[in-house]
């Protein structure tokens, strides 16, 4: 606690400065002041919108709190405020236990480094870009609601086990047959794993961005949901407008025409799906952990 205090102790950055004062020492300490106002600022940038920014003003009253009664010497409610950080972080971190860790997957989601088992081989997927624009030019028309999560390096196992299994070919009247309304396979979503429709009727996390328009509705918030935590790209056709949209990446692109549609398909899905690749490391631990729990 003694530590935290210094941070405020005019006389401590005089001693750190006076320390720094060579080339070499001065630019250690830019660059270490710099990544820290960068992570600072990439920090407040991912929970702009969400429930954690209500948690991040807390904290930020709760410092300047904390200054002014050192100023002061309100010795009393100083300690009081001390016994607060001592629990408050273990009860922060139980509270917005699902925004803390819906930040460390989206930090996962910049690396792949469990991808260990991938082929070198990618397979040409013209025949599926044909399936999905034949299918969703033919929703987008007549409105049906429709929503495609397309797997890429990051597995989706922990979603596909929400959904009911089909393991079938990619083929647009497929896709057309299992979003016609108040059919059984209708709600949820599709996911798209390699070479095959892995599941349908899959739940998916809702995105907590305030940024998001009303009009749009829960599959497309779901569909921004799973950009979110994972590298997916995502296919919607809205039930009200018939508008296409796509995600990829916590970015939302709606109201697509056929031919920008056509374009984001060809540059992000044909040469990215791996239809032949055989289990990354992080998919056979959840597989086996799955048959564990199955036992």
């Amino acid at each position: 606690m003694n530590d935290f205090n210094q941070i405020f102790n005019l006389q401590y950055w005089r001693e750190i400065i006076q320390l720094n004062l060579t080339p070499w020492r001065l630019f250690i300490a830019v660059a270490d002041i710099s990544l820290i106002t960068f992570l600072i600022y990439k920090s407040l940038r991912s929970v702009q919108g969400t429930k954690m920014m209500t948690l991040v003003r807390g904290v930020l009253l709760f410092i300047m709190l904390k200054v002014v009664s050192g100023w002061l010497g309100l010795g009393t409610f100083e300690w009081l405020l001390n016994q607060v950080v001592t629990y408050g972080v273990i009860a922060a971190v139980i509270i917005f236990q699902p925004e803390i860790r819906r930040g460390l997957e989206s930090l996962g989601r910049t690396t792949n480094l469990l991808n260990f088992g991938i082929s070198d081989r990618n397979v040409k997927r013209t025949s599926y870009i044909k399936a999905y624009e034949k299918a969703f030019y033919y929703m987008s028309e007549r409105k049906i609601g429709a929503l495609i999560v397309i797997e890429q390096s990051q597995t989706l196992e922990e979603f596909v086990s929400t959904g009911i299994k089909l393991d079938a070919d990619i083929t647009a009247e497929l896709l057309i047959n299992i979003f016609i309304p108040n059919t059984p396979l209708h709600d949820g979503a599709v996911i798209v794993q390699g070479d095959k429709i892995a599941v349908t009727s899959a739940y998916l996390p809702l995105t907590e961005d305030g940024k998001i328009s009303k009009e749009f509705g829960t599959r497309h918030r779901a569909a921004i949901g799973i950009s979110e935590v994972s590298d997916a790209i995502t296919l919607i056709v809205s039930e009200e407008t018939g508008g296409m949209s796509i995600t990829e990446n916590g970015e939302f692109y709606s109201d697509l025409s056929k031919s920008e549609f056509h374009d984001f398909l060809i540059k992000h899905v044909e040469d990215t799906g791996i239809a032949d690749k055989t289990p990354n490391l992080l998919t056979k631990l959840l597989a086996k952990r799955g048959k564990e729990n199955e036992k």
